[in-house]
């Protein structure tokens, strides 16, 4: 992912692509499921970006999209409706395994998507964020993240806690 703009120094764009990141990750392991065939596994990797998106695009919606949408009016609506166009998808295995044999080429297409989404986000929306936000900007985005939370764990949670103690 992006690193070379310096956005990732902002506590809510760090989130929103640790967010990305660990989607990417899935992406990969609903493309092997598919690969083996595994109907099953693909829709509980679905279920787990559906979960890790969840609060991700109401961070986005609710505080960083309106912050820019004076500026970047079509860009924001053109993202608003490819999250609608993923959400639909995804939520297709909410209820149990998806019985429609078009699923899993749906659920490939719409990620493939959401890969491209991705991008635009990391190569565009943040750096552009980085340039234009005022900090009470930021700190409505930060609002809402505290409202919504987020389903990976932060960087600090993931070392080791035993070298803390030496």
């Amino acid at each position: 992912m992006c690193e070379y703009c310096g956005c990732q120094a902002v506590a809510s764009v760090a989130g929103l692509t640790r967010e990305h990141e660990a989607v990417v990750n899935l992406i990969g392991a609903v493309r092997d499921a598919h690969r083996q065939n595994d109907i099953v596994r693909m829709t509980e990797v679905v279920r787990e970006i559906a979960a890790i998106l969840g609060p991700h695009t109401q961070v986005e919606e609710r505080g960083l999209f309106p912050a820019m949408a004076d500026e970047f009016p079509d860009h924001i609506a053109v993202l608003e409706t490819e999250h609608r166009q993923i959400e639909a998808v995804l939520a297709e295995a909410e209820g149990g395994v998806p019985t429609a044999p078009a699923w899993p080429s749906r659920v490939l297409n719409v990620l493939a998507l959401l890969r491209e989404h991705i991008l635009k986000e990391q190569d565009g929306v943040f750096p552009a964020a980085l340039a234009s936000l005022s900090i009470e900007q930021w700190e409505a985005v930060e609002a809402v993240r505290d409202r919504v939370g987020s389903r990976t764990p932060a960087p600090w949670a993931e070392a080791d806690d035993s070298s803390l103690r030496d």
